[in-house]
């Protein structure tokens, strides 16, 4: 069964500018948007974690949708992201998502409530109904509780709609099985350490929230593994970037950290909302030393150093 829709890229999920009061900076976003469109990603996610949804209610999820919708003018494809606790409210984006144009829905299990894999499908194909999208389900069961396992990827794979998988596990098993018993769903890498394994195993798109701020370089392993084969730069390449995959993963600051290294490129990205707080001087500094090595490293590389 031919897809729908082909993932092919890196796909980046946009964090959200706020000021100090947790307003959002729509000036600010724009020049965000646009940054990314100009720096060669393939497309971009508004409504994920990246972007602060747990913060948001469904109406400014909505807003920040239309506004990166209006924004983009269709110079790359919008993903919509559907995550959250309530079915009703992610049906409402899931509707939303459909009359603004997106061309795909991001779908996660309902964080907390632990479903069957019986009943997160169920879940799915509610979705999938409201709105009659592509989509990219999210399997993350570090933070949603349960993994999208082989009776829910059996049920939810009868729809057409359901086209891809970011897999954000961090077991590498879960690539194995995706790649062979699952084919007819796209793999979409979700765990940033195992880049160059998910494009071994043939996955072709990758949402990175790094890419808010490298997009270049995260293009850059992309383009080595997946369209040239080069596995012996791919790796050069990601052995570079893996420094920032840990200082991104330690200590539970990988928001503020993305949002530093956007105010890093000139950009404004300000505070996390509430209850987060924004990084100290000694973890900017860290993050900055790691992202200049990277940076002049991998530049190096795809000059052919």
């Amino acid at each position: 069964m031919k897809p729908i829709m082909t993932f092919e890229g890196i796909y980046t999920p946009v964090v959200t500018p706020y000021d100090d009061d947790g307003n959002v900076v729509w000036d600010a976003l724009e020049k965000v948007i646009d940054h990314l469109v100009e720096s060669g990603v393939h497309g971009l996610i508004s409504g994920g974690s990246t972007g602060e949804n747990y913060t948001q209610t469904v109406e400014e999820r909505l807003e920040l949708a239309k506004f990166t919708r209006d924004k983009l003018a269709d110079r790359l494809p919008l993903i919509v992201g559907t995550g959250t606790m309530r079915t009703p409210d992610s049906i409402a984006l899931a509707e939303g998502g459909a009359k603004l144009g997106a061309a795909a829905l991001l779908v996660a299990t309902p964080p907390y409530a632990v479903p069957t894999e019986r009943e997160n499908a169920l879940n799915v194909l509610t979705i999938d109904r409201a709105a009659d999208l592509p989509i990219m389900l999210y399997n993350y069961p570090g933070r949603m509780g349960v993994n999208m396992g082989e009776e829910f990827l059996d049920r939810v794979g009868r729809s057409r709609n359901v086209c891809a998988i970011k897999e954000s596990s961090g077991d590498i098993n879960r690539v194995h099985l995706l790649a062979r018993d699952y084919p007819h769903i796209q793999m979409s890498c979700g765990m940033d350490d195992q880049a160059l394994e998910f494009f071994a195993w043939g996955a072709r798109s990758w949402v990175c929230a790094g890419s808010n701020f490298l997009p270049h370089e995260h293009v850059a392993l992309y383009r080595a593994c997946a369209v040239d084969g080069d596995f012996t730069k791919g790796r050069r390449i990601m052995s570079a970037m893996m420094p920032l995959m840990r200082v991104l993963e330690q200590g539970g600051k990988f928001i503020q950290c993305v949002k530093h290294g956007v105010e890093m490129t000139g950009l404004y990205a300000g505070p996390p909302r509430p209850p987060l707080k924004a990084l100290n001087k000694d973890d900017k500094r860290q993050l900055e030393q790691v992202i200049r090595v990277l940076k002049s490293t991998i530049e190096d590389i795809t000059a052919g150093a």
